[in-house]
């Protein structure tokens, strides 16, 4: 009996250790720069980002279902709004006030945001080794303000958002910026993402890029 238990405490233990070992985000030797998405990759803040819309669209007869959320995560705001005013023909709905009061919304829980820690720690082990920068959908004010609560200012070399690129997800301007102000070769970036935008927007930059969603 001892010598089963003993064979099933040591399974449990490779087990264990496989899962962990399987888990953890890998930076690809090839790269000499990390660019990381910021909401849902970097920091935890999309389910506040998903109430902040379903509050404020549903004033207009909007129901944003956890679907309609994911399919347009990493999309600069403005953008989504136009495609929700093409969609549903709400009344009344002027897309760049609806885009402020979402924002607006969201920002009232701002200085509860958590860094997504499998994510951050990849962060943390090569800030000072490899450039780093981050490039998101959201705008200066909110990314500013995103990392400063989570405490990865200090580690990050350029940031761009939605301000500084004409284009956003899934067009790879945001990612090609990014690149451009850290001075790499955009095929020597690797990316981190949890959106299928801003995986697109990595791969039409020539970047390399994790899902991050397959580790967390």
């Amino acid at each position: 009996m001892l010598l089963i238990e003993a064979k099933t405490s040591n399974f449990i233990k490779i087990a264990t250790l496989f899962e962990a070992m399987k888990k953890k985000i890998m930076v690809d030797p090839k790269a000499k720069a990390l660019i990381f998405d910021i909401d849902g990759t970097l920091a935890d803040t999309m389910p506040a980002h998903f109430a902040a819309f379903r509050k404020v669209l549903g004033r207009y007869g909007i129901n944003m279902s956890p679907e309609l959320f994911q399919s347009i995560a990493g999309i600069p705001v403005l953008p989504q709004m136009y495609m929700f005013l093409e969609q549903y023909q709400p009344k009344g709905f002027i897309p760049e006030k609806v885009a402020k009061e979402k924002e607006d919304e969201y920002f009232k829980t701002i200085g509860e945001m958590q860094a997504i820690h499998q994510v951050f720690e990849v962060m943390k082990a090569y800030s000072g080794i490899l450039p780093i920068a981050c490039g998101t959908g959201g705008d200066r004010r909110i990314a500013t303000k995103t990392l400063e609560v989570i405490g990865a200012s200090p580690m990050v070399d350029a940031l761009v958002t939605c301000d500084d690129v004409q284009h956003g997800k899934p067009a790879p301007d945001t990612f090609l910026l990014c690149a451009k102000l850290l001075g790499i070769e955009p095929v020597l970036c690797q990316v981190f993402e949890d959106g299928q935008p801003g995986i697109d927007a990595a791969l039409a930059a020539g970047m390399m890029v994790t899902d991050v969603r397959e580790f967390l």
